[in-house]
């Protein structure tokens, strides 16, 4: 399953990437006109997929035991193809016309293909289904791919066993164009989701907080990348922002800026237009939040006490919100 999180070009380090000349090094192998699909540096130190990817690894040396086969890391032990032939011989009781040992990546790949042919056609899966594994992104050590490849094998030959549910991880998918790299950042189970999942899910991460470690010079730039974006949708009303934190800390201008990003006119007894006192100012940055959220844009809990008492991060936090959906309006 996968929930989308974010669009492209969105995210706290192209909005940077847009005002300074940041070329980022790294080491993903990807060609233009391409897309690869990561998990976040943040996710790999997860509890839930550490434990995901130690009891697939158990499973897999039980099953195979008598052949003396041992795996120690799913990445490096699957993608040539042995360890999954291996398993289908045991669980599935087939016979596969592949080499037992493929050597050479072109080798490697033949025998992958044979296999996961086989896997699809035991799983009764059809041409028209989003399959989340093939075979270029196994033998490319592909980590997501692999591990909803084995939760599938594993529930399709023994359903009872005791799979870790709720194993999600969050993922940037990297393309590269004529205009750089685009990124889409996503939230995606790798195994069941239970009923109390929401309940118990970690909000969403926007960057925003990873933004203000970087030091000011970095917070610095997307701040003045937030007031450009205000002042180009607010100079039509004749407002003016010069301070990200003091001017948006009673709400108004966010009102007025929500209404003309979404081009309708929210009437005045909504809200407080010239608000005398802290109450007021509450109302008008709750009422603001109130709004985020029915259009699904706040992706991240925000205490609108936070803006009134002119925190930056909180302010960033919103603006963001709706730069990430309005910035080609």
């Amino acid at each position: 399953m996968v929930e989308k999180q974010g669009e492209m070009d969105t995210s706290i380090p192209n909005v940077i990437t847009a005002y300074e000349e940041l070329k980022p090094s790294t080491e993903i192998d990807i060609a233009p006109g391409e897309s690869r699909k990561i998990i976040q540096p943040s996710s790999l130190k997860s509890p839930k997929l550490e434990e995901l990817m130690t009891f697939l690894i158990d499973w897999i040396n039980a099953t195979l035991k008598q052949d003396h086969i041992v795996v120690q890391s799913l990445e490096e032990d699957l993608y040539d193809g042995l360890v999954l032939h291996h398993l289908l011989v045991h669980l599935g009781n087939v016979k596969l016309d592949v080499e037992e040992i493929a050597l050479s990546a072109n080798a490697q790949i033949q025998k992958l293909t044979v296999v996961l042919d086989t896997v699809n056609q035991l799983l009764q899966i059809t041409e028209g289904d989003n399959l989340n594994w093939n075979t270029k992104l196994i033998h490319k050590k592909d980590l997501i791919s692999t591990l909803h490849l084995l939760v599938a094998i594993a529930k399709h030959f023994q359903p009872d066993i005791p799979i870790p549910k709720n194993v999600c991880v969050e993922t940037l998918t990297l393309e590269i164009g004529k205009t750089g790299i685009k990124t889409v950042k996503h939230l995606e189970y790798i195994t069941e989701k239970s009923d109390d999942a929401e309940q118990n899910q970690i909000p969403e991460a926007d960057g925003i907080s990873d933004l203000f470690k970087l030091g000011p010079d970095k917070v610095k730039i997307v701040q003045q990348a937030m007031l450009h974006f205000a002042n180009k949708h607010l100079g039509s009303l004749g407002v003016i922002v010069k301070d990200l934190s003091t001017q948006f800390s009673n709400g108004v201008i966010l009102i007025l800026l929500i209404g003309q990003l979404e081009d309708y006119f929210i009437p005045l007894s909504e809200y407080f237009l010239n608000p005398s006192d802290q109450k007021e100012r509450l109302h008008n940055v709750t009422f603001v939040l109130e709004i985020l959220k029915e259009r699904g844009l706040l992706k991240h809990p925000v205490n609108p006490e936070d803006i009134v008492n002119l925190d930056s991060k909180a302010t960033v936090r919103i603006l963001h919100c709706l730069f990430a959906k309005y910035k080609d309006k």
